[in-house]
Formats: structure tokens, sequence, C-alpha cells
């Protein structure tokens, strides 16, 4: 069993589709546990609607790239194309922040949000 924080964030439909992500991870994680969701201000994005985030702490029989690769389906699934991606809209956006004792997206680690958010786990 391996342990992960994921971090999940919209800035299109946001309270709609947050929920249905996390539905989404409920298939593929267990013992999880999230943290409040918080809105923040769009940071070098070409759309400038608020963000809603949120971070997950979950346990996983996936390995690293099972997981990424599951997460990039349910973004997928979520309706996330690469057109939107260019004109800033984020229908959702799933990275593993931590998997196991390693850390990925390192930048991610300094946002306000997640250092805010990161004691609720």
């Amino acid at each position: 069993m391996h342990s992960c924080i994921i971090s999940l964030a919209a800035n299109f439909e946001a309270e709609k589709n947050l929920p249905e992500a996390r539905m989404c991870l409920e298939q593929i994680l267990t013992f999880t546990h999230y943290t409040d969701a918080v809105w923040t201000e769009p940071i070098g994005c070409k759309l400038k609607n608020l963000y809603l985030n949120q971070l997950v702490k979950a346990s996983t029989t996936l390995s690293y790239e099972d997981l990424r690769s599951c997460l990039k389906d349910i973004e997928l699934q979520m309706g996330r194309t690469p057109g939107e991606r260019e004109k800033g809209i984020v229908r959702l956006d799933l990275d593993i922040l931590a998997f196991d004792d390693e850390r990925h997206h390192l930048a991610d680690w300094e946002r306000h949000y997640v250092k805010n958010l990161l004691p609720q786990l």
C-alpha cells in the first residue's frame, strides 16, 4: 500500500467539478482524508476566474505511474482538453504532490494555499 497527497483544482464550474472528482477518486483511493476547499487567485493564467483548491491524503495499491495515468483519465472524463487549457479554462487539475516519501510538483509545495491546507491532513 502506498500513501499519497493529491491536489485538486478547478477554475471552471469548480463547485460542480470538485465533488465529481472526489467521487472518481474514491474509486481508486482508500482511507481518503480531504482538506477544506479554498478559493484562490489565479497564478499566471489567462482566465482570471478564481480557483477552488483542495488536498487529499490517501492510500492506494497503484504504482506512481498507474496513479498518475488514472488521474489524467479522470481529468479527461471531466472534459479537460488542451484547447481549454490554452484559454486558461481548468475544469479539473489533479496533481500528485507526494507519493510515499517522495515529493512531486515541488513549486506547488511553496504555494500559500498548500502550506495552509497541509496541517489539515
